[in-house]
């Protein structure tokens, strides 16, 4: 039985991990996986509970953390040579920036057959200044010429990475989409809205619109509460929000709310006394497929992003989409068919195109029906699964 080690940069709650765990899961009894991964930081919502809940075992080095840290690193490169030389992979794959660095770099020193690394996000650009991105695209060309084969989420991904930032040779590039487990998604849809709404204090003439994610500068909920802001004065439709999430940005979005004079709860979501805010704080919440259930349009307004699983999932509970077309978000979305997408960080298309979400209720019918359909083959987990074995084969017999 081929053993394969699986390196995460960190559980948190997020595409890499769901994938990591539903490989693990279901590519075994034929594949024995030992997985690892970094510990999640504190803005971000930790995700081995998913893993528990999916009865995988699961190892945590601690040192291996999101940002650059010398010291940290180096004892992480020295675990995982560890684990690598006990465990004796025929396979290394890694997921993701500081896991990829790391994993490949101790795999090749350990001399292991095959080592392949999935690229999740669009790494360079946004978070890093040119000087900065230089250093990195260097750095992944290094890892790359060590590298069995390199995996995109997307062909737009693998154009990126041949074609525009020269990472590598584009025969060197598998495509393989997300996969993931969305059946939750669909079922009980009606009693799950009803408990939401009901939790919420939620009036069925009022039409709920939701972000889900980190609060972080890179996901720019600015933009998300100023749409939020224009739309409540133009409308004549009663509308709330709902900021899923947390983070070190949710006290500032709490002092910009007052600032654009929207109220707010303040109680990490719980109305009391049947309470009713513009806005409300909800904290994470593990349900998503609840969340979901209850909203009427999903928004993202990210600078940047990867594959952002949160609008798969909004797309296979059916919900319309309002976001902005950055990073990776045009290969989960049909344009105009499943969402609306604007320019990046363009307040007023934005609120333009939430404006008209909200007031056409034809339109968001007809995103709903469609996102359901696109979602329904292109990211099941099977399909995912499938694609990876028959990768690791291929790989194994060369």
């Amino acid at each position: 039985m081929p053993k394969v080690l699986r390196i995460l940069n960190r559980f948190n709650l997020g595409g890499p991990t769901l994938n990591a765990a539903l490989l693990t899961k279901y590519l075994a009894p034929e594949f024995e996986t030992m997985l690892i991964g970094g510990k999640h930081s504190g803005s971000e919502k930790n995700s081995e509970y998913i893993l528990e809940n999916m009865g995988i075992d699961y190892r945590t080095i601690e040192e291996m953390q999101r940002p650059l840290d010398i010291y940290n690193d180096i004892k992480a490169y020295r675990k995982i040579k560890q684990i690598i030389r006990e465990f004796k992979p025929d396979i290394v794959h890694t997921h993701a920036a500081k896991a990829g660095a790391l994993g490949r770099y101790a795999a090749s020193f350990c001399k292991v057959p095959v080592i392949i690394h999935t690229f999740h996000g669009h790494v360079f650009d946004a978070y890093f200044n040119s000087i900065q991105s230089d250093f990195y695209k260097n750095v992944e060309r290094f890892l790359a010429a060590k590298s069995t084969r390199i995996i995109a989420v997307s062909e737009n991904q693998k154009h990126e990475l041949a074609d525009i930032h020269k990472i590598c040779a584009p025969e060197k590039i598998e495509v393989i989409s997300l996969g993931l487990s969305l059946e939750k998604f669909k079922i009980d849809k009606e009693d799950k809205r009803i408990a939401f709404r009901k939790k919420y204090n939620l009036s069925e003439d009022e039409i709920a619109i939701g972000i889900i994610g980190r609060l972080v500068p890179i996901k720019n909920h600015e933009l998300f509460l100023k749409s939020i802001k224009f739309v409540k004065e133009k409308s004549h439709k009663k509308i709330r929000a709902f900021i899923v999430g947390d983070g070190e940005t949710k006290e500032h979005l709490k002092s910009f709310s007052t600032q654009l004079d929207l109220d707010f709860l303040n109680t990490d979501g719980i109305p009391r006394n049947n309470e009713k805010t513009t806005v409300t704080f909800t904290s994470w919440i593990k349900e998503v497929d609840n969340v979901l259930a209850g909203l009427d349009i999903v928004c993202l307004t990210s600078l940047n992003e990867g594959t952002p699983v949160s609008l798969i999932e909004a797309q296979a509970a059916g919900k319309p989409i309002v976001s902005t077309e950055v990073g990776g978000i045009k290969n989960v979305v049909i344009e105009n068919k499943t969402a609306l997408l604007t320019p990046n960080n363009d307040a007023q298309a934005f609120s333009d195109a939430l404006f008209r979400v909200v007031e056409d209720d034809e339109l968001r019918k007809s995103l709903s029906v469609e996102g359901a359909k696109f979602v329904e083959n292109k990211y099941d987990y099977k399909r995912l699964c499938s694609d990876m074995r028959n990768l690791y084969n291929k790989l194994l017999e060369k």
